[in-house]
């Protein structure tokens, strides 16, 4: 199939001058990419194990409280 895409000048230079190092054209070079791109994507990020809680852990005053709040008694009296 053909297409036209426009890339920047220089990735463009950068690719030919590789092309032409690893005797092989633009066209492979183009395909490689996507292909490697494509089976990234594909690829199931890792999944975290399950967050373990302690009953009892957070003082009433923290049990409701947000994040923010928590993280900020966390860190207080610790720099910025």
């Amino acid at each position: 199939m053909k297409t036209t895409i426009e890339i920047a000048d220089d990735l463009f230079e950068r690719a030919q001058r590789l092309a032409r190092r690893q005797k092989t054209t633009f066209r492979s070079l183009t395909e490689q990419g996507l292909r490697l791109v494509l089976n990234e994507s594909q690829i199931k990020p890792k999944k975290l194990p399950p967050l373990v809680t302690v009953p009892g852990a957070l003082t009433d005053e923290f049990k409701n409280a947000p994040w923010e709040k928590i993280r900020d008694e966390i860190y207080k009296g610790r720099g910025a």
